[in-house]
């Protein structure tokens, strides 16, 4: 069967902060009770700051819930363009700060050393993944999977079927890891969730072709394996 893109549109962030938070710690919940654990793979940024918030203060099984990045820049946890620093004051504390964390910054000096690393530090991790909650950025980005990045570096990110690859973006700062696209597909629930009028052009511009290259968001809106739910609000 076809799964098809949904789109969701809403009045104002709260309700969309709402109610996507009340989805996620539902479809965690009956992981753990099906399964006996779940995963939720999140991304940085301003956007899911709110959302976090939220998922934080929900009533579920946390300590059977393993929560990762979907991409990290190569800085410490400490330093304040890391998305790790951001999850942990955002989304682990309330009730989830019984949540089992795993960044994927590590000590080797560059994530080309240390991607062996971080891809057997999530070897515990149920999957498929049972959430992914995913941005974009106005470039068409998700992920670290940059079209200014090396075209043989992105190419590998969507390709290869290791779990984490080593991206040096052409014009964002730091070198990255990300999840390639084979891990973020091998999930049974994707999130994008995007804010703002200019988002909502980027993404109607990403399903008007099926060049990756140009925007690797295409990558996931354009494949019929995973669910794919977009929630947006202006």
């Amino acid at each position: 069967m076809i799964k098809e893109t949904v789109f969701k549109s809403f009045d104002n962030k709260e309700a969309l902060e709402a109610q996507l938070a009340e989805r996620i710690a539902n479809q965690l919940q009956d992981a753990v009770d099906a399964r006996g654990k779940a995963s939720l793979i999140v991304s940085g940024g301003s956007t899911p700051l709110k959302l976090f918030e939220l998922l934080s203060k929900k009533g579920i099984d946390w300590s059977d819930v393993y929560i990762t990045l979907a991409d990290e820049r190569w800085v410490s946890a400490e330093h304040s363009d890391s998305n790790e620093r951001l999850v942990r004051n955002n989304l682990l504390k309330n009730r989830a700060a019984n949540a089992k964390f795993r960044g994927l910054k590590n000590m080797y000096s560059s994530p080309e050393e240390g991607c062996a690393m971080a891809i057997e530090q999530l070897g515990s991790f149920p999957t498929p993944f049972d959430v992914v909650v995913l941005g974009m950025g106005n470039d068409g980005h998700t992920c670290s999977w940059f079209p200014c990045a090396a075209e043989a570096e992105l190419d590998n990110a969507l390709t290869t079927t290791d779990l984490c690859v080593a991206v040096k973006p052409g014009n964002a700062p730091h070198s990255r890891i990300t999840l390639s696209k084979s891990a973020i597909l091998a999930s049974r629930q994707i999130y994008l969730h995007i804010v703002g009028e200019q988002k909502l052009d980027v993404y109607r511009q990403a399903l008007a072709s099926d060049d990756c290259r140009e925007m690797p968001i295409r990558a996931v809106l354009g494949q019929h394996k995973t669910p794919v739910d977009v929630y947006w609000s202006a």
